[in-house]
């Protein structure tokens, strides 16, 4: 005989969602490194593989760009490295096949690409990345 607490456990237990259908939680930035600055074993593993990445859209480098730098903390100007040893643990550049839509710089975006290591320079901006997301979208 059914309870009416069965009943609404049973009717809970349907709204709940299944763990397969669950968002996949994003990796944090500075899981990416070891304390050294070396990549640390979850990159190299993650290497070549779509990823989800949250932070803030930095302010771009020029308008119709098709990547931006994502940073940990929002931050009102962008963080331009000159070179790939002052490459800091917690921005990473963000690549996409379309021209960026600027969303405000305290807005947090969840970002999805493809993982790659290695330096890079921007041929057409001389911007230098350690670590990038490519074919990424963002929302």
């Amino acid at each position: 005989m059914l309870k009416r607490r069965n009943l609404l456990i049973a009717a809970m237990a349907w709204t709940l969602p299944f763990p397969a259908f669950a968002t996949p939680s994003a990796i944090r930035m500075r899981d990416l490194y070891n304390k050294d600055t070396s990549f640390s074993e979850l990159a190299l593993s993650l290497q070549d593989q779509r990823i989800d990445v949250e932070g803030f859209m930095a302010p771009p480098l020029k308008a119709d760009a098709t990547f931006f730098v994502l940073t940990k903390k929002p931050m009102a100007v962008c963080p331009f490295c000159e070179t790939d040893a002052d490459w800091p643990d917690d921005i990473l550049a963000v690549h996409t096949k379309r021209r960026i839509k600027v969303k405000p710089f305290t807005l947090r975006l969840r970002v999805s690409g493809v993982l790659e290591l290695g330096s890079l320079r921007d041929a057409e901006t001389g911007f230098v990345s350690r670590v990038r997301l490519t074919d990424a979208t963002y929302r």
